[in-house]
């Protein structure tokens, strides 16, 4: 496939690479998959714990390859500190439930849940002036339907059967981030209309250590050698992934590769048989398979109906 020119936010020219693109979107799924896997496998710790240990390392090959590139004085600067601080509160809860979430669910079910977040943010998107026509809108119902199906078993809990309390309110806790985190991709959206992507990643990451590490006070846990290498493994793993997203959005079209982030479905199975012995119950594979094909109408309705996506290219979604 010919690459072909076209400008980027800001009317800077550039040249698709949808192939690279789309292997560098692929790759930082699986690191993040891979970073979730090390997450859970670090056990149930307190979940500012976690978060401080993912957002702290996060930084590091973000200051890194910045740094090396000479553009580390660029990514800092800022004039909009409020702006930041209310994106990383938001932000940090939704982290910290899904986090929560993570460490009480199968992961193959985790990362299904957490489809329900691009939903969200089409449904949200309405709210503030976004036109949502009603091919986005039945594709955004039956997307929480399938929502809904994944998470019927555990949710079931709070009628008196079903699922164990700790699965339960890790459903609740993960679908209530999906909503969060939309909400924060709100203000991002606010955010790089003036801010790089880099530094909206870079004072997210800051701030989520910061108000993370304000948890230590409230009871962290002593870690084994175990423990610290997951944790420090899942945030380096974060901000790699975090970086290889930002690039696969610099090399090809939104619509060209954000199908690919459904791929975590399969990598999360198999991650989750592999080193969980979990195998993928009858309404996770339905209601992802309803999820999945939801997610990927509204990006094929996009596409067809070529909406702008300069801002889109631009957002750093938070994992």
């Amino acid at each position: 496939m010919p690459a072909k020119a076209a400008m980027a936010g800001g009317g800077q020219a550039f040249v698709e690479r949808p192939l690279l693109g789309i292997g560098l979107k692929t790759l930082s799924v699986a690191i993040f998959v891979c970073m979730s896997t090390l997450i859970k496998a670090s056990g149930e710790l307190p979940t500012g714990q976690i978060a401080f240990f993912r957002s702290f390392f996060a930084l590091l090959p973000l200051v890194l390859i910045f740094a090396m590139r000479g553009e580390l004085r660029a990514i800092l600067h800022t004039d909009r500190h409020f702006g930041h601080a209310w994106r990383a509160l938001v932000g940090v809860a939704s982290m910290w439930l899904s986090f929560y979430g993570l460490t009480h669910l199968p992961l193959p079910e985790a990362i299904t849940l957490n489809y329900a977040q691009p939903l969200a943010v089409v449904a949200l998107g309405a709210l503030i002036g976004e036109t949502v026509r009603i091919y986005r809108w039945s594709a955004v119902i039956l997307g929480f339907a399938g929502v809904v199906i994944v998470s019927w078993p555990n949710l079931s809990f709070f009628s008196g059967s079903g699922a164990s309390r700790s699965e339960a309110f890790g459903a609740l806790a993960i679908l209530v981030a999906a909503f969060l985190s939309a909400i924060a991709m709100l203000f991002v959206r606010l955010l790089v209309k003036t801010e790089k992507s880099a530094t909206v990643a870079f004072y997210f990451s800051l701030n989520a250590a910061i108000l993370s590490l304000l948890t230590f006070p409230f009871g962290w846990e002593a870690l084994t050698l175990k423990q610290l290498l997951c944790l420090v493994g899942a945030g380096i793993c974060g901000g790699v992934a975090q970086l290889l997203m930002s690039e696969s959005y610099r090399q090809a079209q939104m619509s060209t590769i954000a199908p690919f982030e459904y791929t975590s479905m399969l990598l999360a199975i198999a991650s989750g048989y592999m080193f969980f012995g979990e195998i993928p119950t009858t309404y996770t594979i339905v209601g992802g398979i309803i999820v999945v094909s939801a997610g990927l109408f509204v990006i094929w309705r996009e596409r067809r109906l070529g909406l702008p996506r300069g801002a889109a290219r631009k957002i750093v979604l938070p994992h």
